[in-house]
């Protein structure tokens, strides 16, 4: 018998703006709204709770800058962001060439670092709260080193590290998995022809590594500047911003702000110099880290 052959047809664009509407529309009301919002707030009076206000131009921005609790804890998210990409990235790179290099057990190991990951930000605090005040003060005591045998989170000079190192310590996984993609780009006909050539492995990672894994340094970059300047579950957690506002950094100010001391328009003024100072970090990464590369 003869087959017949069906012709089935493809769907329209109206089936593919269909399945698009849903996400827009969530997109439109849960994010834009409520930046623009945030942003007309900010030029008002507005305590969060009445629904009465007055609008009052750039005061709030004005005092914010003449508030020296904004300015420390500016500094102190700043530098907080500073550790936290020096830290995952230097620590997800070496991690992923250490297990991109393994032979076996590959998948078991990865997938014992990206544990972390999965653990949510408070828990995670909450379990090294009680290392930093049961357990790394008997080790100090052990081996006589008089700063590690008390708390960390205790002193204003470590407390800051010890809530870096934390979030550290979750945050490296996601980095490393895509470390580990974009190292398995690389052509291995690279590295055999700078072997043949006589380079060194430093030379190897420098000239061939490296400007494979400008990408992907780009991609964690702008991860991890963005939970540098926006973190708020681990420092609240550990410290709550003390000893002495030096782990205050701008998301508990933020908090402190609205949901304390009732000032949602400061609360929503200091969101918004956040938000522009992300914005311009990022990209002026982007644009640095954009040079360099095989493509380029």
């Amino acid at each position: 018998m003869k087959k017949t052959k069906t012709n089935r047809k493809m769907p329209g664009k109206y089936v593919y703006f269909a399945f698009t509407v849903i996400p827009v529309v969530l997109y439109t009301f849960f994010y834009v709204v409520s930046v623009i919002n945030g942003i007309k707030y900010s030029f008002t009076d507005w305590d969060g709770m009445s629904q009465e206000y007055n609008f009052v131009g750039i005061k709030n921005y004005r005092m914010l800058l003449e508030n020296p609790n904004f300015w420390n804890s500016m500094k102190t998210t700043v530098l907080y962001s500073i550790m936290l990409v020096v830290g995952v990235i230097s620590v997800s790179l070496m991690l992923s060439i250490s297990l991109n290099s393994l032979k076996r057990f590959k998948t078991f190991v990865k997938s014992i670092f990206f544990v972390p990951a999965m653990i949510g930000g408070v828990t995670i605090a909450l379990i090294w709260d009680q290392l930093f005040y049961r357990v790394v003060p008997l080790i100090g005591q052990a081996l006589g080193i008089e700063w590690l045998s008390q708390s960390l989170l205790m002193t204003g000079k470590t407390a800051l590290p010890a809530v870096v190192f934390v979030q550290i310590w979750q945050a490296v996984a996601m980095p490393t998995v895509i470390f580990i993609a974009g190292l398995q780009q690389i052509p291995d006909e690279q590295y055999e022809s700078a072997k043949m050539d006589g380079a060194t492995a430093f030379q190897r990672f420098r000239f061939i590594t490296m400007p494979y894994l400008l990408p992907t340094v780009t991609v964690n970059l702008v991860l991890v500047i963005k939970q540098g300047f926006t973190s708020f579950d681990f420092p609240y957690a550990l410290t709550g911003g003390g000893p002495v506002r030096s782990t205050e950094v701008i998301g508990i100010l933020i908090y402190n702000d609205a949901f304390k001391n009732l000032r949602f328009s400061v609360a929503n003024a200091e969101a918004c110099i956040l938000f522009v100072l992300v914005a311009i970090f990022s990209l002026t990464q982007i644009k640095l880290t954009s040079r360099g590369g095989v493509n380029q």
